[in-house]
C-alpha cells in the first residue's frame, strides 16, 4: 500500500492549514483536560502526594527534576520522531502525566493557601495563564509574524534558568520573585516561538507534536504564574 505523503504546513492551502491549527489547539485543550484529570487522581492517593512532597527536600528535588526531564525528553522524542499515531498519543500522555506529577507540590501549596482562607490562586493562575496564552497565540496567527529569531535567546535563557535552579537547590538560596517574572517572560517567548514555528517545522499529520510543544510552553507559564501568586 502506498504511504500518504503529508505536505509541510506552510505549503498547504488556507483551508487545510486552518484545519491543522484546529486539530493542534484541540489537542492542546485535550492535554490540559487530561492534566486536570490526572492531577485530581494523584490527589486522591495520599501515598503519591506524600511521595511527591518528600522529593522537594534538598538533593531529592534534583532527582525529581532529572526524572522529569528524562521522561519529558523521551516523550517529546517519541511524539516527534514517529509517524505512528498510537505512539504519538502515548508520548503525549506520558508528557502530561510527568507534568501532573511534578506539579503536585505546587498545587498542594496553593490548595493549602486557599484552605487557610486565602484566595483560590489556582483558578486565578489558570485564568491569567490561559488569557496570556490565547493573546500571544492570536498575535502570531493574526499577524503571521515570524518569531523564529527567538530560538537562540530561548535556548540560552533556558540553560541559564536551569543552572540557577540547580545552584539554588545545591546552595540553598531562594531565586526570588524576579526569577519567576523572568521565567514568565521566557515562557511567553516560547509560546510566540512555538506558535510561529508550527507552519515551518511540521507536516499536515503532525498536529500531536505541535500540540505537545504548545502544551509544554503553556505549563511552564502556568507554573511560574502560580508560583508568583503563591508568594506571601
Amino acid at each position: 500500500m502506498e504511504q500518504t505523503q503529508f505536505l509541510p504546513v506552510n505549503t498547504l492551502t488556507d483551508e487545510r492549514r486552518i484545519a491543522f491549527y484546529k486539530k493542534t489547539y484541540l489537542h492542546v485543550a485535550l492535554a490540559v483536560l487530561l492534566f486536570i484529570i490526572v492531577e485530581w487522581v494523584f490527589f486522591q492517593s495520599e501515598p503519591i502526594v506524600r511521595f511527591a512532597l518528600s522529593l522537594t527536600q534538598g538533593w531529592k528535588w534534583l532527582l525529581m527534576l532529572g526524572g522529569f526531564m528524562l521522561a519529558t525528553n523521551y516523550a517529546d522524542k517519541v511524539v516527534h520522531s514517529n509517524h505512528d499515531r498510537g505512539q504519538q498519543y502515548a508520548g503525549l500522555v506520558l508528557y502530561v502525566v510527568a507534568q501532573a506529577f511534578i506539579f503536585i507540590p505546587l498545587i498542594f501549596m496553593a490548595t493549602a493557601i486557599a484552605a487557610q482562607g486565602g484566595d483560590n490562586i489556582i483558578n486565578q493562575a489558570a485564568i491569567l495563564t490561559l488569557s496570556l496564552f490565547t493573546g500571544l497565540s492570536a498575535i502570531v496567527l493574526i499577524t503571521k509574524k515570524d518569531f523564529s529569531y527567538l530560538r537562540s535567546a530561548l535556548t540560552i535563557g533556558g540553560f541559564i534558568a536551569l543552572g540557577l535552579i540547580v545552584a539554588g537547590m545545591l546552595f540553598g538560596f531562594n531565586l526570588g520573585l524576579w526569577f519567576s517574572v523572568g521565567m514568565v517572560v521566557l515562557a511567553s517567548g516560547s509560546i510566540l516561538y512555538q506558535t510561529s514555528n508550527m507552519a515551518k517545522s511540521y507536516t499536515e499529520d503532525q498536529y500531536v507534536g505541535a500540540s505537545l510543544g504548545l502544551f509544554a510552553s503553556l505549563m511552564l507559564l502556568f507554573w511560574y504564574v502560580l508560583s508568583i501568586l503563591s508568594r506571601d
